[in-house]
């Protein structure tokens, strides 16, 4: 139940990405998105190797990524995110982990998947700011009741 759930949301998560990366592609005043785009997906490699337990090259948040390679990081996220949902995880197993400055955590992996999910919303709603303040694009619908109703 919550594999498939969670795959749900992942998808989603993707759809979103890539409409956004699209945006960010077309764009002129691009510079901040792009960052906020960059650590987006950097992110979610982030999350994933401390979830798999194994090392994440850099400890860099903020990565200088350029737009017309985002479309293969969403697609290349979404494959480990979902090859790793499709190992059947624990959702309620413990996570123990460091941050960024080698302190350490422990969360609940269902608690990171929605981390992980939320964390993209926040900033590609930061993006969308930017984005029609700086160069007025028309944002798309990326409201998950309507994306869900699209499938059905």
């Amino acid at each position: 139940m919550f594999k498939e759930y969670f795959a749900g949301l992942f998808k989603y998560d993707a759809y979103c990405n890539k409409k956004f990366a699209s945006l960010i592609n077309s764009a002129n005043n691009n510079y901040r998105s792009t960052e906020l785009m960059s650590h987006l997906l950097n992110a979610q490699q982030i999350w994933l190797s401390r979830c798999l337990g194994t090392a994440f090259t850099t400890n860099q948040l903020w990565p200088k990524w350029e737009p017309d390679t985002f479309d293969g990081i969403i697609d290349k996220n979404y494959t480990e995110w979902m090859n790793f949902l499709n190992n059947d995880p624990d959702v309620h197993q413990t996570i123990v982990y460091k941050n960024t400055k080698g302190e350490q955590f422990s969360s609940k992996l269902i608690d990171i998947l929605a981390h992980v999910i939320n964390h993209g919303t926040h900033h590609r709603a930061q993006i969308g700011i930017l984005l029609k303040q700086n160069d007025g694009v028309e944002l798309p619908s990326t409201d998950y009741v309507h994306y869900v109703r699209g499938l059905q």
